[in-house]
């Protein structure tokens, strides 16, 4: 179980690209958490990038797609850090209406 038991449900997939801080801390934050997800290596996998622009309508990277239905972002620009865990937590969690 992971350190944010209301995510484990979840299925994240994280689009970024190893050049990227941003994916870098966010990759660290998530394997701290103990939070199972997939990485999608937007060199790497083909048609991901095009995916990404197409549905988020953003080239920045990382974003998470939320099981497959909804985009969050995997860094917050707007803060000194960039980044800033129980903001995202929520996001994620506001990305998927509970069932």
């Amino acid at each position: 179980m992971s350190d944010y038991p209301s995510l484990d449900a979840l299925d994240l997939k994280v689009y970024t690209a190893t050049w990227c801080p941003d994916c870098t801390r966010l990759d660290r934050w998530l394997q701290a958490s103990g939070l199972n997800y997939a990485k999608v290596n937007i060199e790497m996998v083909e048609g991901a990038a095009e995916r990404l622009e197409r549905e988020t309508g953003k080239r920045a990277i990382p974003f998470i797609l939320v099981n497959d239905k909804a985009w969050v972002r995997g860094y917050h620009r707007e803060l000194p850090q960039r980044f800033d865990p129980e903001l995202l937590v929520q996001e994620l969690l506001e990305a998927v209406p509970a069932q």
